[in-house]
């Protein structure tokens, strides 16, 4: 149906004290921080009235609406009434946006910023990325159906800034419904074509690269259907699950050389190794690129990956500020010894320079961390650009040609606005999934058929449990431990993921909501508990005695391949 016009809503404001001729600041308007620049004639005192588009229409939309400001320090998001781009500012204790420049370890941030190019390859974009300063980075505030149409325009408009702001005030569930309903509209129709992705299960890693990066930017916005050659298996969404878990757990193990543990207190947080190259001297970076693509993918289609990432990597998928405490989480030593040189009496004692020592395999270098860096000391005069210059080097310019290639395929899929809405803990849950499992939930969640058919919580009768269901869930919740439920969960669903909203969004055979599933079998004919993963279910025999259950379903669980066969 044809989208309502857009509403345009006047507000009137009065230039705050202190604020000069065409300089910025931030007020609240429609519910949304908004970054006005002062007009040039304009004072201290004087009414200034701007429009900006709204979501809903107003009674008052033809109304002037008189503004009051949100007094709170730290960096938020607002929207540019010049060009309606998203960018961030900073509120001082005074609540007007600060402009120092300066290097500060308390205040100053950095996002990155990714400049597109064209590659010599037209499926291939290239790109320059850099760390700019927080308030220096902006994002448009819409989204085209394509990016380009075939008239050279940008095809369709289907999100506007009046959607964001909307959609950024949801709570995350309803976030996350939202993204994806969006994401469903950019998805290719099927008679638009449709990809089929052939790969063998011994050279998995190899040939899901071959496929993936052989496709144009077009083609990964197509629905994909995947085969593992030599198996009998039918695609209905479990092939899918499996392909995004098995190839990001491959892509993310330390000992393929690509990723490395995050520190030593958070090993389930990977970090992109900066010597990967050494591990893969020939296509390290194609190995990036294609890691973009798959979890730009799976997060336009709901699917799941391994690998938990350190904070900043979320960050700088979502060009989210960058800040000296993000050193913290990443390298606490190094985080500590820079903090501490600010309170040294005097830093230049210590013979300094701007550098850093790398050491790969035991062979030591020294990197200049600015032009002519091993030129130049370290004073109480410089320390602030010292800081700042080994910020930038760990958050980025360390990995920047992987990360580069990284955020070059996850963008090849994924539109940058869209990402707006969420924030970096939220798109880890997107990506990951709950990181732990939620019996409660689970089980809330859960519906019983075959011979359980019609009891249970949610079911019309609302009749008990039958006793082998009941064993079942008292094993889950008291003889399992987490790596086990997980296990039992990958068993029957084809990942050890959760959906980030829970079981209760559990996809099964045709990507739509399909719950965990419970069937009642006979146990003289099946002795044991078998999966059907494309539709979310465990056929579970009505065993006699609860220790015959918990034994032969630890059995099936422990010792399953995950293999497919015909339903």
């Amino acid at each position: 149906p044809p989208r309502p016009a857009l509403t345009t809503q006047m507000f009137e404001v009065i230039v705050p004290a202190g604020v000069r001729p065409n300089q910025p600041f931030a007020l609240i308007a429609g519910g949304q921080r908004v970054l006005v620049t002062c007009p040039p004639n304009a004072f201290p005192g004087q009414r200034i009235r701007f429009q900006l588009p709204v979501s809903q229409p107003s009674a008052k939309s033809i109304e002037s609406v008189k503004l009051s400001y949100e007094l709170q320090d730290g960096w938020t998001r607002t929207v540019r009434v010049t060009d309606m781009k998203f960018q961030w500012v900073r509120m001082n204790e005074e609540g007007d946006v600060d402009l120092s420049s300066r290097f500060d370890m308390r205040h100053s941030a950095y996002v990155r910023k990714l400049v597109f190019l064209e590659g010599n390859d037209p499926r291939m974009r290239t790109g320059v990325l850099s760390l700019v300063p927080a308030s220096e980075a902006a994002v448009d505030s819409r989204v085209w159906a394509t990016e380009r149409g075939r008239d050279g325009g940008r095809g369709r408009e289907i999100v506007r800034y009046g959607d964001l702001a909307a959609a950024q005030t949801k709570r995350y569930e309803e976030k996350a419904r939202w993204f994806h309903d969006v994401c469903s509209q950019l998805t290719a129709d099927w008679n638009d074509g449709h990809m089929r992705i052939n790969v063998r299960r011994a050279l998995l890693l190899q040939d899901s690269l071959a496929a993936v990066m052989s496709l144009s930017r077009e083609d990964l916005r197509k629905v994909w259907r995947f085969e593992f050659m030599g198996e009998a298996g039918i695609d209905a969404g479990g092939l899918a699950r499996e392909w995004f878990q098995l190839v990001t757990e491959q892509i993310f193990d330390p000992d393929n050389g690509l990723w490395m543990s995050g520190s030593d207190t958070q090993q389930m947080y990977m970090r992109i190794n900066p010597s990967s190259e050494m591990a893969c001297p020939e296509d390290h970076l194609v190995y990036f690129r294609f890691l973009g693509r798959v979890m730009g993918k799976a997060l336009f289609d709901r699917q799941l990956v391994a690998g938990h990432m350190v904070r900043h990597m979320y960050k700088h998928m979502l060009g989210w500020p960058i800040t000296f405490d993000d050193l913290e989480l990443f390298d606490e030593d190094y985080y500590r010894h820079l903090k501490q040189l600010s309170e040294v009496e005097d830093v230049s004692m210590l013979c300094l320079t701007f550098t850093v020592t790398e050491d790969e395999l035991g062979i030591k270098r020294e990197v200049e961390l600015v032009e002519g860096g091993a030129e130049i000391e370290v004073t109480e005069d410089n320390l602030p650009e010292y800081l700042e210059a080994n910020l930038k080097y760990r958050m980025l310019d360390r990995i920047r040609p992987q990360l580069t290639e990284l955020l070059l395929g996850f963008f090849d899929v994924m539109p940058e606005p869209l990402l707006t809405i969420f924030d970096f803990q939220e798109l880890e849950l997107l990506l990951c999934g709950l990181p732990t499992i939620d019996v409660d939930d689970w089980m809330a969640h859960t519906v019983y058929s075959g011979q359980y058919e019609n009891t249970g919580p949610s079911s019309p009768s609302g009749a008990p449990l039958k006793r082998p269901c009941l064993w079942f869930w008292e094993a889950v919740r008291d003889e399992f431990d987490q790596e086990q439920r997980a296990r039992l969960l990958q068993f029957v669903t084809g990942t050890s993921g959760v959906p980030s909203r829970g079981f209760g969004v559990l996809q099964g055979s045709d990507g739509n909501v399909r719950k965990f599933a419970i069937h009642g079998v006979d146990p003289k004919q099946f002795h044991y508990p078998r999966a059907h993963t494309c539709f979310n279910r465990i056929d579970l025999p009505a065993y006699s005695t609860k220790e015959e259950l918990v034994e032969r379903l630890k059995f099936a669980v422990s010792s399953s391949a995950t293999g497919f066969d015909m339903e």
